[in-house]
C-alpha cells in the first residue's frame, strides 16, 4: 500500500504577529487555516485581516444562534411550475436572514458556519417543521421541497424528526420532497441505504440536488431512490 501524505503551513513571525506564546501559536492558526481554505499543500504567512474575519465570524455565530433562539430567521418560498402545464405544482423552501444590522446575509454564508458550530441539526429541525406546517394550509396538489444537509442526511435521527414535522402539521407524506445533494452520499454504504429505504418507507419524495456539480455518478441513479433530479 502506498501511503501519500502533503502538508499546509501557517506562519507568524515575532515580534510582528506576536510577542507571547498564545498570540503567536493562534496567529500560525489562523494562517493555517486559511493556507487549507485556498486549497492545502501551501503557505501563509499570518495577516491581521485573518484575526478580524475570525472574530467576525465568531460574533456572526453568537447572533446566528441568538437568532434561531429567538425565532428571527425566516423561509421563504419559491413556487415550481409545471412546464407542461404551466400550473404551480409546489413550493422550494428558502431559509433567510435579515440581520438587525447586517442587513440580509446570505445562506451561503451563515449555512457553513452554522455546519461548524453544531447548529445545523437544529436549524435543519426548525426548518422542517415550518415549512411542513405552512404546507399543510395550502391545496392538497401542492407540495413542499426543503433541503437536506449531508450532516442531517448522516444523522440517524433523521427519520423521526421528518415523522415527527409531518405528524405534527397533518401534511401528508407525498406531499413533502426531500432535497439531497451528492455530498451527502458520496460515501456510499450500509448507513446511506438503510437512510433512503426509513425515508421512502415514510412516503416522502426525495429529489437528488445539483446534479451534475459535484461527483455525478450515474450508478447512483440507477441505485438511489430518487423521485426527482435537479
Amino acid at each position: 500500500t502506498q501511503v501519500v501524505i502533503g502538508a499546509s503551513v501557517g506562519i507568524a513571525l515575532c515580534p510582528d504577529d506576536g510577542t507571547t506564546a498564545d498570540e503567536l501559536i493562534r496567529n500560525a492558526d489562523l494562517a493555517l487555516y486559511a493556507a487549507k481554505g485556498e486549497g492545502r499543500g501551501i503557505h501563509r504567512f499570518y495577516s491581521a485581516n485573518m484575526l478580524a474575519d475570525a472574530e467576525d465570524r465568531r460574533q456572526l455565530e453568537e447572533e446566528l444562534r441568538s437568532a434561531l433562539a429567538e425565532g428571527a430567521l425566516d423561509l421563504v418560498y419559491q413556487p415550481v411550475v409545471s412546464a407542461k402545464t404551466e400550473k404551480m405544482t409546489g413550493f422550494e423552501t428558502l431559509l433567510r436572514w435579515n440581520h438587525p444590522t447586517r442587513g440580509a446575509i446570505s445562506p451561503a454564508v451563515f449555512v457553513p458556519i452554522a455546519e461548524d458550530a453544531g447548529l445545523i441539526g437544529m436549524l435543519g429541525e426548525w426548518v422542517m417543521r415550518t415549512a411542513c406546517a405552512a404546507a399543510s394550509q395550502w391545496p392538497e396538489e401542492i407540495r413542499i421541497a426543503v433541503n437536506v444537509s449531508p450532516i442531517q442526511f448522516s444523522n440517524p435521527a433523521l427519520p423521526g424528526i421528518v415523522m415527527n414535522a409531518l405528524a405534527a402539521s397533518g401534511l401528508t407524506p407525498a406531499r413533502l420532497e426531500l432535497e439531497i445533494t451528492e455530498s451527502a452520499f458520496i460515501h456510499e454504504g450500509d448507513a446511506t441505504d438503510q437512510m433512503f429505504a426509513q425515508l421512502k418507507a415514510i412516503g416522502v419524495r426525495l429529489a437528488l440536488d445539483d446534479f451534475g456539480t459535484g461527483y455525478s455518478s450515474l450508478g447512483y441513479l440507477r441505485k438511489a431512490p430518487f423521485d426527482k433530479i435537479k
